[in-house]
């Protein structure tokens, strides 16, 4: 097996930077859920206001992804970066100091605006560091730590009960700006590929939103990873938001219960998942050069059967096997996505490549929660959705595997 090349300096250190902001931007964004009582004590509203919290955020949130996208692909990517992370930790800061809805209302749409520049030009940054054979195990752990920053958003109502509401804002917003001061100090875009220095290096001209589009939107494979996100995407709102209540009523489980097991199971196996595609894909890599699309193939060919031992296994210890089985290996995808889509669309556009990804996919998986909640309303087995999202998930295994590399220099 070849040598995996050497690495740029920094580049585990830029991981291990960016797992940070990663967790930060999913604390801020999620901890108001589980904070609901006291919020509404504080600050009177209606569940469907409360609601509106979430929603404003994500609206804002997937509208200004493919911006963000672009203005990592335009700009040094790691002062996007910074900014965005100081900008909504200090956005999280103010939230505390909301007196009616109206104002915390805005501050979740501000936050969705500055949140929105963070990812796509972390996953992007990663990829310029990991060139080579540790390409996704690096983007599957940047990941895990937006996965990480989602479990801990519990945090929220834990520090609500024994302070108040402002507490967790006023404190996550001020270690949110003194990490967005180490980063400045530490997080750097690496130097040009090759010998040539950068000053010697030949003129590129800047990068157009309206080339960038026109690359993205002509370009049939990018096509294809953009339909596999939307149906994945379809699939993980779709488990996530249905699946604590179909083990509920299935297995007569407390609504505690149910939501404790359904999300420690997921969430456990989805981090080992990211790092087991990642690290498989990249020691593959070395040998075949679709390794990093044949191993999202293998997971989701996993995943999908998967589902349906969750939606007919008939026992819950069957149940929960397939909801492991299917967290780990349909998170070989999300470590391969970002390396998947530097094998298919050009390295000018990364960043905004995986910004119109979001869009698409936060937009149809809010729809498709929806549409979960009129078929219920409507008496459909709830196991019917997740026969849907079963043959989804297989689907997007053989747009996957349709898919060739692009020849392009490496990078």
């Amino acid at each position: 097996m070849p040598a995996a090349p050497a690495l740029p300096a920094r580049a585990w250190l830029t991981v291990g930077l960016l797992w940070g902001a990663a967790c930060l931007n999913y604390v801020d964004r999620l901890m108001i859920t589980t904070m609901r009582g006291s919020v509404i004590e504080a600050i009177p509203m209606s569940d469907a206001q409360f609601g509106l919290l979430t929603t404003v955020f994500l609206i804002v949130y997937a509208i200004l992804s493919p911006f963000a996208g672009f203005f990592a692909d335009r700009f040094n990517r790691s002062r996007v970066i910074v900014g965005s992370l100081f900008i909504w930790s200090l956005v999280t800061w103010l939230t505390a100091y909301a007196r009616t809805y109206e104002e915390l209302l805005l501050t979740r749409a501000l936050m969705g605006i500055s949140e929105a520049a963070c990812m796509p030009a972390s996953v992007a940054l990663i990829v310029d560091y990991h060139r080579g054979s540790t390409r996704s195990l690096a983007s599957g752990l940047l990941l895990s730590g937006a996965m990480t920053g989602a479990a801990l958003g519990g945090l929220g109502g834990w520090l609500a009960e024994r302070h108040d509401w402002a507490y967790a804002f006023k404190l996550f917003g001020f270690i949110g700006i003194a990490y967005a001061i180490l980063m400045l100090l530490l997080l750097r875009d690496p130097a040009p590929a090759g010998d040539t220095p950068a000053a010697a290096a030949p003129a590129v001209p800047p990068v157009k939103f309206t080339e960038a589009l026109r690359h993205l939107f002509t370009n049939g494979s990018y096509l294809v990873m953009l339909a596999f996100a939307i149906l994945l995407g379809m699939v993980s709102w779709a488990v996530v938001g249905w699946m604590p209540t179909y083990i509920k009523e299935t297995f007569a489980l407390t609504q505690g219960t149910a939501g404790l097991s359904t999300t420690v199971y997921l969430n456990v196996a989805a981090l080992f998942g990211m790092l087991l595609g990642g690290s498989w894909a990249d020691r593959w890599s070395r040998t075949n050069p679709r390794a990093r699309m044949l191993v999202p193939v293998i997971g989701l060919a996993i995943a999908g059967p998967a589902i349906l031992l969750i939606a007919y296994g008939g026992v819950l210890w069957l149940a929960l096997t397939g909801l492991v089985l299917y967290g780990l290996t349909r998170h070989f995808a999300d470590a391969n996505q970002m390396p998947i889509l530097c094998l298919v669309t050009d390295a000018r556009y990364r960043a905004t490549s995986w910004g119109i990804m979001t869009f698409f996919s936060c937009v149809v998986g809010g729809a498709g929660i929806y549409v979960g909640g009129v078929l219920r309303d409507a008496k459909v087995d709830i196991s019917n959705v997740f026969l849907f999202a079963a043959i989804n998930v297989l689907v997007c295994s053989g747009l996957i595997y349709s898919l060739r590399p692009r020849p392009q220099p490496a990078a």
